[in-house]
């Protein structure tokens, strides 16, 4: 029987799902329930509802922009970080004798 680039796909495809789905922690019904009532996520409803009432805006559109905030500033290290790695390994790069 002939093993076509179609069936190799297919297969390729499934190992990939299958794979991931050992990575997953089944535990997140347990996770969402311990920072759901973590003191951090309640700092973060006063936060909202500071937000909304200063703001004049909605609780929805508070969380929006607390949670938009954050994701910025993440991004913004995330970026930092890297670019600080680049130049370490740039250096590292810069001052190894050539052979």
């Amino acid at each position: 029987m002939p093993f076509d680039a179609k069936d190799s796909i297919q297969l390729l495809n499934t190992a990939i799902i299958k794979s991931k789905e050992k990575k997953i922690d089944t535990s997140f019904e347990q996770r969402l329930a311990q920072t759901c009532n973590s003191p951090e996520v309640k700092a973060l409803g006063v936060a909202i509802a500071h937000l909304a009432e200063t703001q004049n805006i909605s609780y929805d559109q508070a969380a929006i922009r607390i949670v938009e905030a954050v994701r910025k500033l993440d991004a913004t290290w995330t970026d930092y970080v890297m670019m600080e790695g680049f130049e370490k390994l740039k250096n590292i790069l810069r001052n190894q004798p050539t052979q």
